[in-house]
């Protein structure tokens, strides 16, 4: 575009906007296609150094001139953009003050020259791609792939927004990159935790582990997944119980590891949990010696003078007594057996006893190791290596949703964790991917969170050293514990049309990008504000369709409507729902 042809001015200059008069704006379109919001303007001075600035608003103002000595009034087009960074010897740079004021030239920005500077942005051998340019679709957005999965992700929007389809283009596009022509599996390594059985159908050689599949033994859990386990929220005795469920879980861990050096109570070491339920169910039923607590009496009339209370839970733990009455002055109750444990006694035989929760008290689960536990996850299976592992929460109770997420979360960066102290070295990254986040990784201050949260908070804020990183997809950012969601660097927000989800997620975006942050509601499915480390300017991408797409459409009411009646067979409903 000529000089002359560019009939623009610049007429105000912010920190954050630069404002452009332009009388004709057909002309000013000449070089180019039409503008619109996000569309990419050029403004020069005379050092051949240009800012690159993103269109935000339009507006129409009036002008008062004189034509032939009479008084006219002429129409002037405002634009308002963001500068986003500065263009210098073909070299794009975010940020930058070399930009003299005033500049001179305001032209629209070319094709060409857009597409210079994105394809230029990073080498070869670090782009990423999965998007696109929405207005400008044949023009490809490559981020730096490492500052991508290395810096946390977050992935936001409402329902049919398509955030599960760009979730799934992201992972298709890092399970096939390659860096030399070797045949079978690239080294990425990814684990999915699906709510509602979506992921399956975009990654047919995933690993995909379903409740009936799934391996977590009771002894791993640790403190917090115990409580969440075994205590009642909101019970008066449950610092009591607390205390004592440690004393007794350390017990039987030693029980069953004579040989171990260091027993305590978050060692990954098995032991029998009938020993524990053993131990509150005997001191549930005790009675002692009224002048020695350590004498005990048994209904057989025998007795036992334990050494100390270590050892008297360890005879509780392996058999289940029969306790002498109580005898005034002689023989009193223990200092359990009032009934303050006999609700938390009978939790945790229900909880042994339900047969829904075998994949963590079950005959695998005991017999399980600790390696063959970390191998569902890992894609290191005897039988199956893959990329990716999806773990199936949508047949977990709703109650063990957050211990299930805690323990396999915990399980995972214990195991980048060691392997760093190990190996000195990360040689498999992790990605672990949250979908609706929300549901388990809330701000809400509930207990029932607080294993699940501790867990993830902790990749959030120390997993990058480890090799271990997050890629969070909500619908509802708004409800996601702000310790996980501010540790995300990198962001695709998509179609978002809750004012609260609106405000939070502009509040917490790195990059502040004025009024362009408004359109979030007008975004159609697809589309989204790509910002972050890894881009090398924030822009509205269109993220390319996934194949195979995940098994997240929506239901067809009308279509499915309009066709004849169908029978329901209740019997087989019932079944599986009993099953």
């Amino acid at each position: 575009m000529t000089e002359e042809i560019a009939n623009a001015e610049v007429v105000a200059v912010y920190p954050n906007k630069v404002r452009v008069a332009v009388d004709d704006l057909v002309n000013f379109q000449a070089a180019g296609e039409s503008l619109r919001v996000g569309s990419f303007l050029k403004v020069s001075d005379n050092d051949n150094v240009s800012l690159i600035c993103i269109i935000e608003s339009f507006s129409i103002e009036m002008r008062e001139t004189k034509t032939e000595g009479v008084p006219d009034s002429k129409r002037v087009y405002m634009i308002d953009a963001y500068p986003l960074g500065t263009l210098k010897n073909g070299k794009f740079n975010r940020g930058g003050d070399e930009l003299a004021i005033p500049p001179k030239r305001v032209v629209p920005a070319t094709k060409e020259e857009i597409a210079a500077i994105y394809a230029e942005a990073f080498e070869a051998k670090d782009r990423f791609r999965f998007s696109s340019l929405t207005r400008q679709r044949d023009i490809d957005v490559p981020v730096h792939g490492d500052r991508f999965f290395n810096k946390h992700i977050a992935v936001v929007g409402a329902s049919g927004s398509g955030k599960s389809s760009s979730v799934s283009t992201v992972l298709q596009k890092a399970i096939s990159a390659k860096d030399g022509e070797y045949q079978g599996l690239n080294n990425s390594h990814i684990l999915v935790f699906d709510l509602h059985s979506e992921y399956a159908a975009a990654f047919p050689e995933a690993n995909v582990i379903s409740v009936d599949d799934l391996i977590l033994p009771y002894w791993l859990l640790n403190e917090d997944e115990m409580e969440d386990m075994f205590l009642e929220s909101g019970d008066n005795n449950n610092y009591n119980q607390e205390s004592l469920l440690r004393s007794v879980v350390t017990i039987a861990k030693k029980i069953g590891n004579p040989d171990a050096d260091k027993v305590n109570f978050d060692s990954p070491l098995p032991y029998e949990i009938e020993h524990v339920a053993n131990a509150f169910r005997n001191l549930a039923r005790e009675t002692k010696n009224a002048d020695n607590s350590l004498l005990i009496k048994f209904k057989d009339n025998t007795e036992i003078e334990f050494a100390d209370v270590d050892a008297q839970l360890e005879h509780y733990c392996q058999e289940l007594r029969e306790f002498a009455a109580t005898k005034r002055s002689e023989i009193n109750k223990g200092p359990y057996a009032d009934g303050s444990i006999d609700k938390f006694e009978r939790r945790v035989r229900s909880k042994i006893s339900n047969s829904r929760l075998d994949f963590i008290f079950g005959v695998k689960a005991k017999a399980a190791t600790l390696e063959e536990v970390l191998k569902q996850f890992t894609g290191y299976g005897d039988k199956l290596k893959t990329n990716v592992t999806i773990v199936d929460l949508s047949g977990i109770p709703f109650e063990l949703l957050s211990i299930t997420v805690s323990l396999i979360s915990r399980l995972m960066f214990d195991f980048c964790y060691y392997a760093r102290r190990a190996e000195s070295l990360t040689e498999q990254p992790f990605l672990m991917v949250y979908e609706e986040a929300h549901k388990y990784a809330p701000k809400s201050g509930l207990a029932r969170y607080k294993a699940s949260l501790a867990a993830i908070e902790r990749i959030a804020k120390e997993g990058r050293k480890y090799g271990i990183s997050l890629l969070i997809s909500s619908q509802r950012p708004s409800e996601i514990s702000e310790t996980i969601f501010s540790q995300c660097s990198n962001f695709l927000a998509m179609r978002l049309t809750n004012p609260d989800d609106q405000s939070y997620v502009r509040r917490l975006l790195p990059d502040t990008l004025g009024n362009l942050t408004e359109g979030m509601p007008a975004l159609e499915q697809g589309e989204a504000l790509l910002i972050g480390d890894a881009v090398i300017m924030p822009c509205v991408v269109y993220v390319e369709k996934c194949d195979p797409a995940p098994a997240s459409s929506d239901v067809k009411y009308l279509t499915l409507w309009k066709e004849e009646w169908k029978k329901i067979d209740f019997k087989k409903r019932a079944d599986n729902w009993r099953s």
